[in-house]
């Protein structure tokens, strides 16, 4: 089998894949029903898959209530995303010891075993070549982020995007055509529960070579297109990118701003549920014999804490500049950075936002007012 391939399995054949995956030594990670959403949890098999759930998201709202049917995947994200297993939320960087005077410093390795993440939706991988650029590609690449993305990703695209995605603006989804090593659709039909493969790399091609399957036919493939032309058409959001870096930054002193300062509690909830956001900071603490524990914890730009500078305070201590800082990050001066989006249109910071603020909305409505806001700038000015 070659890359580019595309065969039919089965839902006995998915279950192989994953007891396969087990048997090389990858830890299987997928989506799991935990707490009344999907997470990320480990699977064992198609059992532990959330068979017949369904999701309904919108600002500040997500509910999953299960059906009758035998789909696996017919959900959008929910407020986990892989990036907790490729970046983790709380690390140990190195432990030090003080005997006699002597420092002993050990520093922490990641035995880990290899994950293979299965059921990763488009826009989440993604976001893992987003996070690349700040934890791979810099010039101290982080070694965590760097073994385990290098494991085993089985992507599934979307059937049932939420009302909040908007990964068609962004060209993220809800198809995959690259850095997956194998891509799944899952097809409910008159021909049957099945799931259209693709291949995407060798180490995809050998896995499928040891799995029970056929050919995709003609009617499997016209079928998986429909399914994802579908889905990219039923968006429950939509974001205008046309010029939206500079947009962005020629309205710093938008009159928007302030309306969401109002709403905004700053709570930091759309960065953690974010798959991209990569702040972090360190811990450290010490115990009653004098042993030290260094920790990397996740951070929030909108921790007041974040900006402290010292001697001077916070450089933002308002929520309107700290809310402003996180969007104009995400829409417009990640591409100065790295010449690509910070956002992947997955819509978790809508959903799980407390008081229902849209990013989308924001966008919009900031380039509703910019004539006006451009023409009051031109009239100051001169």
């Amino acid at each position: 089998m070659l890359i580019g391939d595309a065969v039919v399995i089965d839902r006995d054949g998915l279950d192989q894949l994953i007891s396969s995956l087990a048997g090389r030594g990858y830890r299987v990670l997928g989506p799991v029903v935990r707490d009344g959403a999907i997470s990320v949890g480990e699977v064992h098999g198609i059992a532990d898959l959330p068979k017949g759930w369904h999701d309904t998201q919108a600002p500040g709202r997500y509910r999953l209530e299960q059906g009758d049917d035998p789909a696996l995947f017919s959900w959008a994200v929910g407020q986990h995303s892989i990036k907790g297993d490729v970046f983790p939320s709380r690390l140990v960087v190195w432990r030090a010891n003080v005997t006699d005077g002597t420092v002993e410093l050990e520093e922490t390795r990641d035995d880990t075993p290899p994950t293979a993440l299965v059921g990763a939706r488009p826009c989440e991988l993604a976001a893992l070549d987003v996070l690349g650029h700040v934890l791979s590609d810099a010039p101290g690449p982080d070694p965590v982020y760097r073994r385990r993305r290098a494991g085993f990703v089985v992507v599934v695209e979307c059937a049932t995007p939420s009302g909040t995605c908007f990964c068609a603006s962004m060209g993220t989804g809800p198809a995959s055509e690259e850095g997956f090593d194998l891509a799944l659709s899952e097809l409910l039909d008159g021909d049957g529960h099945r799931f259209v493969v693709r291949v995407g790399s060798d180490k995809g091609a050998e896995v499928l070579d040891g799995l029970p399957s056929r050919a995709a036919t003609d009617s499997d493939l016209a079928a998986r297109t429909a399914l994802v032309e579908h889905a990219a058409s039923n968006m429950g959001r939509h974001l205008d990118t046309n010029d939206l870096p500079a947009l962005l930054a020629r309205n710093l002193e938008h009159p928007r701003w302030d309306d969401v300062a109002e709403r905004c509690l700053a709570c930091g909830n759309c960065t953690l549920v974010c798959p991209t956001c990569f702040c972090a900071t360190v811990e450290d603490t010490t115990d009653i014999d004098g042993a030290v524990v260094r920790q990397r914890l996740w951070a929030s730009c909108f921790d007041l804490a974040h900006s402290f500078m010292s001697g001077g305070g916070p450089v933002r201590s308002s929520a309107k500049s700290r809310y402003r800082q996180w969007m104009t990050h995400k829409l417009s001066t990640w591409w100065d950075q790295f010449d690509a989006s910070g956002c992947v249109g997955c819509g978790r910071c809508i959903t799980w936002c407390p008081v229902g603020i849209d990013i989308t909305e924001e966008a919009a409505a900031i380039r509703a007012g910019d004539g006006n806001v451009r023409s009051e700038a031109q009239r100051v000015g001169a």
